[in-house]
């Protein structure tokens, strides 16, 4: 995985780095600080928490401006010993960003020279090791007097002498190639005269050569010297590459302005995937290795020259290398022709964008939105604005209810915005569903306790719904990519706030809500001053706000606008969560698996054993076997078998990943399931029987949802094991969860307690009248049921239900107000303490 994020590479300058640098960290730390003086800490606790979150995001936002240099230090330590391979991430648009691409440009450069270099005494030594030992055998035989000096020896001498000599030619012209000058005298050609003279020079004895000139006397102006360089140069490739008894056809025709010049063989032929590399230094072809590569190298350096061409045609046998030049050229005789430098190479071309990102890169894990959305903006914007006005100095109500509905609403949309329009399928709509069921417990329960989880639920449920997740590290990613948003993000947010046409674009706007924003103002001022009734719905509509309150407020709307917006980005993006996963190689031996999971089922199986002892031995033997209670012995044992229930959990995760499926994994695992089921329901009535006995407060009542949402988890293990397929697992068990806690708000759970713990009929201990007033004014009604003395210990610094505005309406407050006045109407305003109960709290 590459953990080397560059969320700033947008940036164009980095000045602008540095700048954003600055001010996310201020922010950071600035925010921090706020939120600590609010929930009251220490400033010797808050401050040193904001320098070093500040630190952490400095540390990681300069880490990605300074990779590059980082890599062209190590880099250049590499090709100074002589690896010019090395290339560097070159995605900054900053100056940082030029200088990586500049680097990467000199290694390609000076990767090719190398290249070449090698290639050219290979090559080279390759071509002069053959003409100079056939030499040195005929002139060592002549010393010794093997062979006497006759026309044969000293043909062959020569012939030898002659390919050393076209050798050192080719180098004295590439050496002129390399100087990028060359003088060109043009004169009128007769092509007859030049194919006669090439082919005589070139020809071979084992060979059978033709020329064609049509029509006849068929002139060009050009070069005779390079032209003659040109045709050597091709007849020598066509002689090397064809077989014995083979026939080199040449010719010459018009073609137009043009004349075509065609060196055909009966060779093996070229390739179509290698004709256009066979023009390029020290390339020979696959199927003829022979050569210094540099014929038709300097052939095609001889074309241009004239302004022609030269390619590999196709024909049905062989290889045929057809020239095209102007009868006419108008060239001056000195010509600069820098193609065939190899100290200057050309740049490379910028690379398109690829189609698919690399698999570890950042583009890969999160793709970014190349799209400018300022509605997007300005919808996040305005909800941190609301929430500014709404939420401080306020109970949870309607208006918080409105306002978080808001924030899902803008982050939902975007799933629109990514699927183009299209209607959503029906798991969205079943999302939206919940979404808006846990929103509405804000208005119908007023204890914070279950609000607040069914608020997180909510949440929760739009995070993963905008990322598909379907796995457990890829649903607790999906809660992580909200805030790492706010960086990855920054670049998609520049272009969204860049104006594409200056400031003509967003200046009428600005201009506009100005203008509307202080007619607003004073025309409400206004009517106001001037009608009483008026000025009663303003009140009613305005938040109080007051100018100490303006900084908490504004920090609390930036605050919220930023994390709409980032929630809203993740889901334009969709980052690939489900790749979070560990690496698990499935074990090539059973027993690596096997004997863990016959472990733990042994131990289940001992533990079930027990269990069964001691339900079916009764309280008394099991108050001689272990000296305890019925009561004592489930109250002790429930949190470990909620433990024990997640730790099972892993190990058929581990399991399902580490063993090949077979019908042996099958019956383990489900056999560990099913007495996983066991103990939910020993658990369950664990904590039932331990209630009844000692009373029922929050917390026992949550762990009851969670160990039953656990056992529900089980299930859905079993039934995936049988039916097949994981992906859709843990998306239910996420959304079984939340209609868990949708359920248990339902329910009431404060007026639950209320009721069972005043209900009760085996009670160990009495009824706590103190803790029935610390519930929420959910609790209300039973309460208002008890006789005076226990209704004024259990209402005593009850918080009073009712107050506030329209936006702190809430169902369960609004009765138990009414409740509370029809109440206390009655005349009951104090009383004494209860003679079966207490006032103390619940232990």
């Amino acid at each position: 995985m590459n953990y080397d994020l560059r969320p700033l590479d947008r940036a164009r300058s980095i000045k602008t780095k540095l700048g954003l640098l600055v001010a996310v960290t201020i922010a950071v730390a600035s925010v921090l600080a706020v939120v600590g003086t609010r929930l009251g800490l220490s400033p010797w606790a808050t401050v040193p928490v904001a320098v070093a979150a500040a630190l952490v995001v400095t540390q990681l936002l300069a880490r990605g401006m300074t990779s590059p240099l980082r890599e062209m230090t190590v880099a250049a330590q590499r090709m100074a010993q002589g690896d010019y391979s090395q290339r560097v991430r070159a995605t900054s648009g900053d100056e940082v960003g030029e200088l990586a691409r500049a680097f990467n440009r000199m290694s390609a450069t000076l990767e090719l020279v190398d290249r070449h270099r090698r290639d050219l005494v290979a090559n080279v030594s390759h071509e002069l090791r053959t003409p100079i030992s056939a030499l040195q055998a005929v002139l060592e035989n002549l010393a010794d007097g093997v062979s006497q000096p006759g026309p044969d020896e000293l043909r062959s001498a020569l012939a030898q002498t002659e390919r050393l000599g076209r050798l050192v030619g080719d180098l004295l012209d590439l050496s002129r190639v390399e100087e990028g000058v060359t003088p060109l005298a043009v004169t009128t050609v007769d092509l007859a005269d030049l194919l006669d003279d090439a082919v005589a020079q070139a020809r071979v004895d084992a060979l059978r050569y033709s020329v064609v000139v049509s029509p006849p006397g068929l002139a060009i102006t050009a070069d005779p010297d390079r032209l003659h360089q040109l045709l050597a140069n091709l007849l020598d490739n066509a002689a090397r590459h064809s077989p014995a008894d083979g026939e080199i056809r040449v010719a010459a025709t018009r073609d137009g302005e043009l004349v075509r010049l065609d060196v055909a063989d009966d060779g093996p032929g070229i390739a179509p995937a290698e004709r256009g590399l066979v023009f390029e230094r020290f390339t020979t072809s696959s199927t003829q290795s022979s050569g210094t590569g540099l014929g038709l190298a300097i052939s095609r350096w001889v074309v241009q020259l004239h302004g022609g061409t030269i390619a590999v045609a196709d024909s049905d046998h062989g290889c045929r290398i057809q020239v095209l030049l102007p009868t006419d050229p108008t060239r001056p005789s000195l010509t600069k022709e820098p193609v065939m430098s190899t100290l200057t190479p050309p740049a490379p071309p910028a690379a398109p964008p690829p189609s698919a990102p690399a698999r570890d890169t950042l583009e890969s894990y999160w793709p970014d939105d190349h799209h400018r959305r300022p509605g997007l903006v300005g919808a996040a914007a305005l909800v941190g604005v609301v929430a500014a006005l709404v939420l401080p100095d306020r109970r949870a109500g309607l208006g918080t209810a409105l306002v978080f509905a808001a924030i899902c609403g803008v982050v939902l949309a975007t799933r629109l915005r990514r699927r183009e329009g299209r209607r959503w399928a029906w798991p969205d709509l079943a999302d939206v569903a919940l979404v808006v069921l846990l929103l509405l417990t804000l208005v119908l329960r007023d204890a914070a306790w279950i609000t607040v989880l069914c608020l997180l639920a909510a949440l929760a449920l739009v995070a993963v719904g905008s990322t598909r997740a379907t796995s457990v590290l890829g649903t607790i990613g999906s809660a992580a990519a909200v805030p790492l948003a706010a960086l990855r993000g920054l670049p998609w947010l520049g272009r969204t706030l860049r104006p594409r046409h200056g400031t003509q674009s967003w200046l009428p706007a600005v201009r506009t809500a100005l203008l509307s924003a202080v007619l607003l103002l004073v025309f409400g001022a206004l009517f106001a001053s001037a009608d009483a009734l008026f000025a009663s719905w303003v009140d009613a509509i305005t938040p109080d706000i007051t100018w100490n309150d303006l900084p908490a407020r504004a920090v609390l709307a930036l605050f919220i606008a930023s994390g709409t917006l980032a929630a809203a980005y993740v889901g334009l993006t969709r980052p690939a969560v489900d790749r979070l996963q560990p690496r698990l190689r499935p074990s090539r031996r059973d027993f690596e698996w096997l004997a863990p999971i016959g472990v733990v089922n042994a131990v289940f199986a001992a533990f079930l054993v027990a269990q069964a002892t001691a339900l079916f031995g009764g309280h008394d033997y099991l108050q001689r076997t272990t000296g305890l209670t019925y009561a004592d012995y489930v109250h002790e044992g429930f949190g470990q078998l909620t433990a024990a229930t997640v730790l099972t959990l892993t190990v058929v995760a581990w399991a399902s990943h580490k063993a090949p499926p077979s019908r042996r994994r099958d019956v383990a695992l489900g056999a560990l399931c099913l007495m996983t089921i066991v103990v939910v329901v020993s658990a369950l009535h664990r904590m039932s029987l331990y209630e009844e006995a000692y009373g029922f407060t929050r917390l026992r009542l949550l762990v009851t949802v969670f160990e039953g949402w656990l056992g529900v988890v089980v299930v859905l293990v079993l039934v995936a094991g049988v039916i097949g397929g994981r992906r859709w697992l843990v998306p239910v068990a996420v959304r079984a969860g939340a209609l868990g806690l949708l359920g248990l708000a339902l329910v009431n759970p404060d007026l639950y307690i209320a009721e069972h713990n005043l209900s009760r009929t085996q009670a160990t201990t009495p009824v706590d009248y103190a803790y029935l007033g610390s519930l929420s004014a959910d609790a209300l009604p039973a309460i208002v049921a008890l006789p005076d003395a226990e209704f004024s210990c259990a209402i005593d610094g009850l918080e009073a239900p009712g107050g506030g505005d329209w936006l702190e309406w809430n169902l369960s407050r609004h009765r138990a107000a009414d409740q509370l006045a029809e109440r206390t109407s009655s005349g009951v305003t104090s009383g004494t303490a209860p003679s079966t109960g207490t006032c103390s709290t619940t232990p």
